[in-house]
Order: structure tokens, then sequence, then C-alpha cells
């Protein structure tokens, strides 16, 4: 008789003393879930799980900040006049480096630029975050809505899609940033400050940034519509609202958790922007964009003010960028390997 190519439960290839199990009994194959396997293509991605770790040490920095700011440890708002020279330059090579101060002084100023460039991380990734969240709510909802509903609702939605791309958005921006201020003041009552900036900014950029999310949503549910459970759904009589968010949304949080992780690194890029076109948050609350709009004016009498923000930004957006391509390919069952 010829020996058996199976391999018994407990049975040992080199002969060992385990005794075999009964005769017949395969070692069952422990199967993975897609969960699973997306871990694993993960972990074996060195970039992506490098860019990982840059995101949540930034993340953890950015948590931190307020605390520390409380604490007295960074002083953000601090003026230090001794350590300017005549010219309001920082007194010393590389912006004033010292142990009191590892990234020099601010000129003109004296703030630590440590405390600046740390506690401007904290508003920078709020705003581009909760910007981030409103995107793809809105876009997830629409394009729920226009894929599964079709005829004039998937026409009426897909077009004012493209009425909203249509829009020249800086322009739109910098034409209506007093008004859209005023409006978020008398809608929240809060002053002219820092929050209402910031939720202005959060605002404009949910606005404008949903159509992305909505067209790749919307092609999702296209062939998610057609699966037997949708279907199994609508013949037992469950409601839009039902069908909607308990059967097709549930099949979407891989692609809206790259979405979002996309758009995160864009939203910092797009607040620095508006930070230079002076409709976000404004000086003397720190944020990135801030912080890089007013080292501009320093770019050749210190040049190390002006290159420490723009490659932090640099840093931060590369980050957030490798880590979503990296999810995008983990979680695509049908990518190439």
């Amino acid at each position: 008789m010829s020996e058996s190519a199976t391999v018994f439960e407990g049975e040992e290839l080199s002969g060992g003393s385990t005794p075999p199990a009964e005769p017949g009994k395969a070692k069952a194959i422990v199967g993975k879930s897609p969960m699973k396997l997306a871990m694993m293509r993960l972990r074996k991605d060195k970039l992506t799980m490098a860019s990982l770790t840059v995101v949540v040490l930034v993340v953890l920095a950015a948590v931190a900040a307020p605390i520390l700011v409380k604490m007295g440890v960074l002083q953000p708002f601090a003026f230090n006049q001794n350590l300017l020279d005549a010219n309001t330059l920082p007194k010393g090579p590389l912006s004033g480096i010292s142990a009191e101060h590892p990234l020099g002084v601010e000129p003109g100023t004296g703030r630590d630029a440590l405390s600046r460039f740390w506690y401007g991380i904290t508003f920078s990734l709020v705003i581009a975050l909760t910007a981030a969240i409103l995107s793809v709510i809105i876009g997830a909802v629409i394009g729920i809505i226009s894929g599964f509903s079709g005829g004039w609702v998937d026409a009426l939605l897909s077009r004012f899609t493209d009425l909203t791309l249509s829009f020249p958005s800086t322009l739109m921006l910098l034409a209506l940033s007093s008004l859209g201020l005023k409006l978020v003041q008398q809608v929240t009552g809060l002053p002219n400050g820092p929050t209402a900036q910031a939720i202005y900014c959060i605002v404009v950029l949910a606005i404008f940034g949903w159509t992305s999310t909505a067209r790749v949503v919307r092609g999702q549910v296209l062939t998610i519509k057609e699966r037997e459970f949708v279907e199994a759904a609508v013949v037992l009589g469950a409601g839009r609202m039902r069908i909607y968010f308990k059967e097709i949304l549930p099949n979407l949080w891989a692609p809206l958790l790259v979405l979002a992780t996309l758009m995160m690194p864009a939203y910092i890029s797009a607040e620095a922007a508006l930070s230079y076109l002076q409709v976000s948050v404004k000086p003397p609350t720190p944020t990135l964009g801030n912080v890089l709009a007013d080292s501009l004016k320093y770019a050749q009498v210190d040049f190390f003010y002006f290159f420490m923000p723009a490659v932090l930004i640099a840093t931060i957006v590369v980050s957030f960028n490798l880590l979503g391509d990296g999810l995008r390919d983990a979680l695509d069952p049908k990518g190439n390997r």
C-alpha cells in the first residue's frame, strides 16, 4: 500500500512520538478572514509601516500639545526679545538654537519655534481630520443614494456633483471669506477668533471636498446593489434607510477609510494654502499653515526658520499619502501582488 500524503492531526512527518489521530481525520485547514489577510499584507509593506509610525507619532504629538501648553512645558505665546538682535533676528546661527530653544526662536518676536510648530500641529490636524470626516460623510450619503436609486435621482445628484466641481473654489473662498466668517459667528455665537476661523475653514474644505468621495462611492454602490443580500433585503420589504446604512454602508468601510486617509494630507496642504491667502486661522494662534506663511518673510535672512515648518508639513503630508496608498493596496483583494 502506498504511503498516504495526508497529514493527520497531531502526526509528525519525522516519525516523532506523537500518536496519530483517528484514521481519516485530516488536519483542519485554518481559514483567514479578509481583515487578517489585509493586516498580513500591511505588515509586509515596510514603507507603509514606517509611514504609520510617523502618523501615530504626529497624532500623539497633536494630542499632547494642548496638555503641555497648560503645564507650561510649551510656551508658544511667550515673547523673548532678549534673544533677538537689533534687526529683530535671532542671535546666533540656525535661528538661535540653544538648550532652552531646540529649534531656535521666531524672528521678530522671539517666541519659541518648537512650541509654535508643535502647537500648530494640533490645530492643523483638527482642521484636516474634521474636514475629512465631514467630506466622507457627505460624499458617502450622496454616493449611496445616487448609486442605489438610479434614474432621475442619480442624474440630479450626479449633475449637482459636477456643478460643485465646476466652481473655482479658491476664488470663491477669497470672495466669500468675510461673509462666510460672519455667518459662522452668527450661527455659532462665537467671537471673531481662532475657533470661528477654524470652523469656517473646516466648513469650506468639506463643502468643496466631498465630490471625489461621492463619485467613488457611487461606483461601488452600482456593483453592491446587484448582490444577493441587497436584493433579498429589497424583496423582504426593507426600507431605504435600512438598505442604505445597514446593508450597503458596512461594505464600503474599506474605500471610505482609504479616502479619509488620502484626504488628510490634501487638507493639511489646503490649510497651508488658505493661511497664505489669509483665510484660515490667523496668528498669534499657530497652525502649520500660518507659521509657514509667516516664515516666508524671513526665507532669505533666516532660512532655517523657513526650512523647518516646510519640512514638517512635507513629512506629514508624505506620510499620510504613503499610508493611504498602503491601505488601499492591503484592502484591495483584487490587486496584483
